[in-house]
């Protein structure tokens, strides 16, 4: 079983093993949401099923379900488990899931499955690119492949694995050592220099600012655990790992922090999904930058 991150040989020997895989494609542009399918339709690994952020790994525009607010609030734990039946994902299967955006996307389907109580779930680290590089096949069009072929089962929900954070519970422990808040944002729209996608710049008081794309190598793929395990101990400055909660815009980009601690051997850390967007809906709120 793969829990957090799987190499290119890695996969190529699963899917050569005949054990139950699928493979999800979670490539997509924050700016220009309908690039993802284009990316898709171009080029993706062989068999791969479509995740897109917006139309599968979020609640649809007005539903009264959600899990999360925010600008991609969560589904209903029932709605995630519907689409994954509907595709023919069963739990004795191992999900990997990639993009091609330096893990930005596919952790929140990661992330999700957890969430579901499904474990066998990892990132194909170095994403499409390390793929193609390894001379993997490649598919395009439509076509998803034997993969998406499971039988009418569906996908039954059992405990979650990961620790879902509300803005109530965040809110409760602000400014209490119980937790510490780890924004993934870049610095300027944490500093709230720039704010390009929310009503209001800055982040939320005494968070620690972290932005994704540190866990990754020149290569795009994942650094080594004890650099990780480095980073993250200077960064926390004796803050005990286990108090840690995530989160960054929308709840998305947070994830990859999230699977970076776990591969630093620093455990599963909550998640925020909310995030920076649902906090800033309410006035009452407080702001910090700088």
């Amino acid at each position: 079983m793969y829990t957090t991150l799987i190499s290119v040989p890695e996969l190529q020997t699963l899917r050569s093993s005949g054990q139950p895989c699928m493979v999800f494609d979670c490539s997509f542009e924050l700016m220009e949401p309908q690039a993802g399918e284009r990316q898709y339709q171009q080029a993706h690994i062989l068999g791969a099923v479509r995740a897109d952020l917006d139309r599968h790994l979020s609640a649809a525009k007005g539903a009264s379900d959600t899990a999360s607010g925010g600008r991609h609030p969560l589904p209903a734990r029932e709605t995630f488990a519907a689409w994954l039946g509907s595709i023919g994902f069963q739990n004795g299967m191992q999900a990997v899931v990639y993009d091609r955006q330096g893990c930005n996307y596919c952790g929140r389907l990661w992330w999700m499955l957890k969430w579901a109580g499904h474990e066998a779930v990892a990132v194909l680290d170095g994403g499409l690119q390390a793929w193609q590089a390894g001379a993997g096949e490649i598919g395009s069009g439509a076509d998803s492949g034997p993969a998406a072929a499971g039988s009418a089962a569906g996908f039954a929900l059992s405990s979650a694995r990961a620790v879902l954070a509300t803005t109530e519970s965040v809110v409760g422990k602000l400014g209490r050592p119980v937790q510490t808040l780890v924004d993934a944002r870049g610095a300027p729209r944490f500093r709230g220099e720039v704010e390009p996608l929310d009503p209001v710049a800055g982040h939320i008081p005494g968070a620690l600012n972290r932005p994704f794309g540190l866990n990754l190598d020149a290569g795009g793929k994942f650094k080594p655990a004890d650099q990780l395990r480095a980073e993250f101990d200077a960064l926390l400055a004796g803050r005990e790992a286990a108090s840690v909660v995530h989160h960054c815009g929308s709840g998305v980009s947070a994830v990859p922090n999230i699977i970076a601690m776990e591969v630093a051997g620093l455990g599963r850390a909550a998640l925020y999904a909310g995030s920076w967007s649902e906090w800033c809906s309410d006035p009452a709120r407080p702001v910090a930058q700088g």
